[in-house]
């Protein structure tokens, strides 16, 4: 009887034996067969690969921003344009019909004050230029030498009786010698001054 036993105990150990060597070959074929899997990474590399290419491109547009700024902040800045304003010349406003120009209470129309000495023609060496004086444009000028006034020695001795007349015989312009006052302009010019008006005239800025 423990013969039996002994050769049932020895079956056991073989057996046991063989089921440890059965489930190490089965390992070792499972697993040694799935670490030789190789796994595909050329995707994963391609993008790497772009992503450092991306990196790249815009470390180098970085680099252009920063030394474009660096030679914006070198250049100077531009002086201000300062623009000039050429005063305009009304010509064509008169004052309304019946003024009373000398102040004696009647309405006299062309016979208001008292009229200046007048010339046929300008003196030797030729008329002085009548548009320095504001308010005077190229009509009112040509108007003005065919009343005979040529000079600005004649305007500035003009008397509040001889603005008045003239003030009321500029057609189309009536007024304009007592409202832009020519008598102060042309005595200071006549002096051989110059006024901030005449020398835009001068320099042509103005006509």
């Amino acid at each position: 009887m423990f013969r039996e036993w002994g050769f049932l105990l020895t079956e056991i150990w073989v057996l046991l034996a063989l089921a440890a060597l059965i489930g190490l070959l089965a390992g070792w074929i499972i697993w040694g067969r799935r670490s030789e899997v190789n796994i595909d990474t050329s995707e994963a590399d391609a993008l790497r690969a772009d992503l450092e290419a991306c990196r790249a491109k815009h470390a180098g547009k970085d680099a252009e921003i920063a030394d474009l700024k660096a030679q914006l902040a070198a250049v100077p800045a531009p002086a201000p344009i300062v623009e000039t304003v050429s005063e305009p010349v009304v010509e064509d406003v008169s004052e309304p019909e019946g003024v009373d120009y000398d102040g004696d209470g009647v309405l006299e129309g062309a016979d208001e004050g008292v009229k200046p000495e007048t010339l046929t023609a300008p003196r030797d060496g030729g008329a002085d230029d009548l548009k320095k004086i504001k308010g005077v444009g190229p009509k009112l000028e040509q108007l003005c030498n065919t009343l005979g006034f040529w000079h600005f020695d004649q305007i500035a001795k003009w008397t509040d009786q001889e603005v008045a007349w003239v003030d009321a015989n500029l057609d189309g312009f009536k007024g304009r010698v007592s409202r832009d006052n020519w008598v102060e302009q042309a005595a200071l010019l006549a002096a051989g001054g110059e006024t901030a008006f005449s020398k835009k005239v001068d320099k042509g800025d103005v006509y």
